[in-house]
């Protein structure tokens, strides 16, 4: 019973059924269904058992997922399992993707296909990030969403750019595909997808593991940001067919990164890898060094590569050195002139932005109206960085004239034009002045 039929009841381990009521698509291992479980929509994956290696490990390793719950509200994880059919053949509900999330692949490709169920044709619809912010927080997401996951001691084993669903609108993302998921040194015979899979795996000398989640993981952030191939440059480009033993040369056992400072023999092609050569040059070199040291020692050093804390760290920063300037250009102060030290210009319209030093970092944050810090930003002991804690705001009875907002529940100390500190209580606000200097509890910040 590999296929089920519209309408069909699945019976589930612990009582209930589940109503078949469509197809939502397949894959290599199975098909995926929508259902409808106690008057709820859910997503029921059921398996062709051919294709799993030993599939009575695989459904107990999924039980024990489904037991220990998902590392964080980031994962469409196993919830129910259902019964063994006669064939032997099972599957497990999770929850519906959300219709705000969009597929990771139709973002890298910046459309998607939507077929009109009445007269079948098929329109394409443009797919892109809201804003800058929105793309980075995506990242910074997916970054911990995998950080959360090793910590409990488990490997996702699979990472491609079919395992994720974002909000484009606001950076939110969504890990699916969680049946591979396994403690760490265990796996059920999955090797992951071309181009994503470590080079070690693609030699066939490693099974996945953490380690290998950590290459595969950089390769989908480099995708994110460069909308291209760490290892897809000019000596690749050279093989018009990518033959298996082809791949197994470029991408297991001479890989070279397109931007290898001591190896130009792969480097990006124009015509063919445009997006990579102009983002490149757009970010900032602690981003492009965490790449070329992701892509250079990290290849062949699994235990050189860089961990999640380090990147999510990285991006945080990159998020808090965006500009949105008030010609409508948008884009990280690298990429704005420096007049001096605390001082970012636009090179477009000349506009000058002052900015904010925190105690415990070397970089400054750019001031702007609708700029905003979190609040991992002013507490060391937080991981929080999607909560607000303060915002650059406009006073409203006085135009342009901008300031600080409290959005915590904290009350914080600023020095005023007086010379003296005050209370700002959670939602009050202090204007920007040469002097201000704040103090959130340990860290501080200055203009």
């Amino acid at each position: 019973m590999t296929e089920l039929k519209i309408g069909q009841q699945v019976e589930l381990e612990y009582g209930g059924t589940a109503k078949v009521l469509g197809v939502i698509g397949s894959g290599g291992q199975g098909t995926v269904y929508r259902v409808e479980f106690n008057g709820t929509q859910w997503a029921l994956k059921w398996y062709d058992i051919s294709k799993i290696k030993r599939p009575a490990e695989f459904k107990k390793n999924l039980k024990d997922n489904i037991t220990d719950g998902a590392p964080s509200n980031k994962f469409l994880w196993p919830k129910y399992l259902t019964k063994e059919a006669e064939d032997g053949t099972f599957g497990y509900l999770m929850e519906l993707k959300p219709a705000s999330f969009d597929n990771f692949v139709d973002i890298l490709n910046t459309y998607k296909l939507e077929v009109d169920p009445l007269t079948g044709r098929a329109t394409k619809k443009n797919i892109g990030f809201t804003n800058l912010n929105a793309m980075i927080t995506a990242v910074i997401n997916i970054v911990n969403a995998f950080r959360q996951l090793h910590l409990k001691g488990k490997s996702y084993q699979d990472l491609n750019d079919g395992g994720f669903f974002i909000n484009v609108d606001t950076g939110a993302v969504l890990v699916c595909d969680c049946d591979n998921i396994a403690p760490d040194g265990t796996n059920f015979g999955i090797g992951g997808k071309p181009g994503y899979m470590a080079p070690e795996i693609v030699r066939g000398v490693a099974k996945p593991d953490v380690q290998t989640d950590k290459y595969s993981l950089a390769v989908v952030l480099f995708k994110l940001l460069f909308r291209g191939d760490p290892m897809e440059g000019e000596k690749v480009v050279k093989d018009i067919c990518l033959t298996e033993s082809s791949e197994l040369k470029h991408y297991g056992q001479n890989a070279v990164f397109v931007y290898d400072p001591n190896d130009a023999s792969n480097r990006p092609v124009r015509g063919i890898h445009d997006n990579v050569i102009k983002f490149w040059r757009i970010y900032p070199d602690y981003i492009r060094d965490a790449f070329i040291r992701s892509f250079t020692v990290g290849t062949n050093e699994p235990n050189k590569r860089i961990i999640e804390s380090e990147w999510q760290k990285l991006f945080i920063r990159l998020r808090s050195e965006i500009i949105k300037c008030t010609c409508g250009r948008t884009n990280f102060t690298s990429m704005f002139e420096h007049p001096d030290e605390k001082t970012f210009r636009c090179t477009k319209c000349g506009a000058e932005f002052g900015s904010l030093g925190f105690s415990d970092r070397p970089y400054r944050m750019p001031l702007y109206i609708g700029a905003k810090f979190y609040e991992c930003e002013i507490d060391p002991d937080s991981e929080d960085f999607l909560s607000v804690a303060g915002s650059v705001v406009e006073n409203k009875l006085k135009p342009g004239m901008i300031g600080i907002k409290n959005e915590t529940n904290r009350i914080w100390r600023a020095k005023m034009p007086d010379g003296e500190f005050y209370d700002i209580k959670p939602g009050g606000g202090f204007p920007i002045w040469p002097e201000l200097e704040i103090s959130f509890g340990m860290i501080k910040a200055s203009i």
